[in-house]
């Protein structure tokens, strides 16, 4: 079974656990913090013209309106074959999800990395990082959905591995790239997750009403 309350409530204060540490290392300048700096200076030191195209590409490939039209896409495919309430938690996580992020944006008011020679200069806030979270929403919730059809257990994995890894990617690429702390991109996708595992519960919800209803 793809989901299970349990474990998705367990996920989710964990999450929530974790994004508040990063929080409050944030706010107070908490050890986190001083590591923000040295990894933020070490990947700007040692990047290469070609690592810096592939990030480029990366991160534009995950602008929120990428993730938008993504979305857009799989919810047509969802309508399609009738999955209404997929269709929902996908809305809710990753276009709702990329608005409540601004928001959160607004509450801490970080500033991005500086440096003299900036490989790409924002001047939006920093934390948390917003490709990130797009990147777990949506990869989170299109790999959810494919777990719920599949029967093999290394399908399973391979699948996870996947959604992990593609938000690895990202977040790699907004700190290399010099527009995001670590801090940013696991505050990014620590809140993510738990707004994504509440999303999956109201789709596992909406399942079993209409199952309810039906039978």
């Amino acid at each position: 079974m793809w989901y299970q309350k349990r474990s998705a409530w367990a996920v989710f204060v964990a999450a929530v656990c974790l994004f508040a540490l990063v929080a409050y290392n944030v706010v107070h300048a908490g050890p986190l913090v001083d590591l923000d700096a040295r990894v933020a200076s070490w990947l700007h030191a040692y990047g290469t013209p070609t690592l810096t195209q592939v990030m480029l590409f990366v991160t534009h490939a995950h602008d929120p309106v990428a993730i938008d039209a993504y979305s857009l896409i799989v919810a047509i495919v969802l309508a399609r074959q009738r999955e209404w309430a997929w269709i929902v938690g996908l809305a809710a996580a990753a276009p709702g999800g990329l608005l409540l992020n601004g928001l959160i944006k607004r509450l801490f008011e970080r500033a991005r990395p500086s440096f003299d020679d900036p490989l790409l200069t924002l001047t939006t806030f920093s934390f948390p990082s917003g490709h990130t979270a797009g990147a777990m929403l949506f990869y989170g919730t299109l790999s959810a959905y494919l777990l719920s059809r599949a029967h093999s257990s290394r399908v399973r994995n391979a699948n996870l591995a996947l959604w992990f890894l593609m938000v690895l990617i990202v977040g790699f690429s907004r700190m290399y790239l010099g527009v995001h702390y670590l801090s940013d991109v696991l505050g990014g996708a620590a809140w993510s997750l738990a707004w994504l595992t509440l999303c999956l519960i109201g789709v596992r919800t909406l399942q079993q009403r209409a199952q309810s209803t039906t039978g």
